[in-house]
């Protein structure tokens, strides 16, 4: 099973993002993620979306997907909160996280899951190495992390979370700002110090394998979020942080695994035919 968490508003793309063609491929990078995902066996898949891209989906995107494929929407939406916590909805101005995101597919999730996100281009291989990830160990949560160097950006700085590991679990992310490569080596921003990361450091970029074990601390945590949330308008539920957090009470282990394949994102409309450029390089 496939879960693409497609339900961000891209404010600073202009929004609808996850829509987005790209130039000379004439396909949205979701399009293409499934594509690679079907060739690696996965024959369903769940997109959580927000409504107002729903007719759009439905109308052009849906059509062009493998007819084998099993496909579900599912949307997120801000009054999805439990009860007590509905006062928080009318204020709210952007949706809930990729963690709440996740947690709105619940009832269809019950087997293991890749978990990716619309607007990332993960690389056909990446959905192979977790198809037989599970398997081999179906039980067992993973990632599908990527070298710190296919995943730097030529146009200035990028914020990577980096995987601190102990062998081939996953123990924690420490979030590193400004990263940049010059001509010799790569230097990142840690609480405030400058440090050299090696090139193939690997990077979480939101490329998870979940089980249904997950779902419950999921929900949990969301809870927890709202009782400590300060009415703020923007504060979100990451996926991350709840994984992380599970892993840290040893609830379970994570296998990291490292990407064969580039990662490509899109933040600015701008950057389109750049990515496409390379994407279509690539496949």
């Amino acid at each position: 099973m496939l879960v693409v968490l497609a339900a961000g508003l891209g404010s600073r793309f202009g929004g609808g993002k996850q829509i987005a063609l790209l130039p000379n491929i004439n396909r949205t990078i979701m399009e293409l993620s499934i594509e690679d995902a079907y060739k690696a066996g996965v024959r369903e898949v769940v997109l959580v979306i927000n409504e107002q891209f729903k007719a759009a989906i439905q109308q052009d995107i849906l059509p062009r997907l493998p007819s084998q494929m099993q496909i579900t929407l599912v949307e997120q939406s801000v009054s999805q909160v439990p009860e007590q916590f509905a006062s928080y909805v009318a204020q709210r101005q952007k949706p809930w996280g990729t963690g709440h995101a996740l947690l709105c597919a619940k009832a269809l999730i019950n087997k293991p899951a890749i978990v990716i996100t619309a607007d990332d281009y993960y690389g056909p291989t990446a959905y192979q190495q977790m198809v037989e990830h599970f398997q081999a160990r179906p039980d067992d949560m993973a990632m599908v992390a990527y070298p710190l160097a296919k995943t730097l950006s030529e146009l200035g700085g990028v914020n990577r979370g980096i995987c601190q590991l102990n062998e081939d679990k996953l123990i924690s992310v420490k979030e590193y700002t400004d990263i940049y490569h010059t001509k010799k080596e790569i230097i990142g921003c840690y609480e405030g110090q400058q440090q050299r990361l090696p090139a193939t450091a690997l990077a979480s970029m939101t490329f998870w394998g979940v089980t249904p074990k997950l779902l419950a601390s999921l929900e949990l945590g969301f809870e927890q979020f709202l009782k400590s949330y300060d009415n703020g308008v923007r504060k979100e539920y990451y996926l991350p942080n709840c994984i992380e957090q599970c892993i840290v009470s040893r609830n379970m282990d994570l296998i990291v695994y490292s990407a064969e394949d580039h990662w490509y994102g899109v933040t600015f409309k701008d950057e389109l035919a750049a990515v496409a450029g390379k994407i279509y390089e690539q496949r």
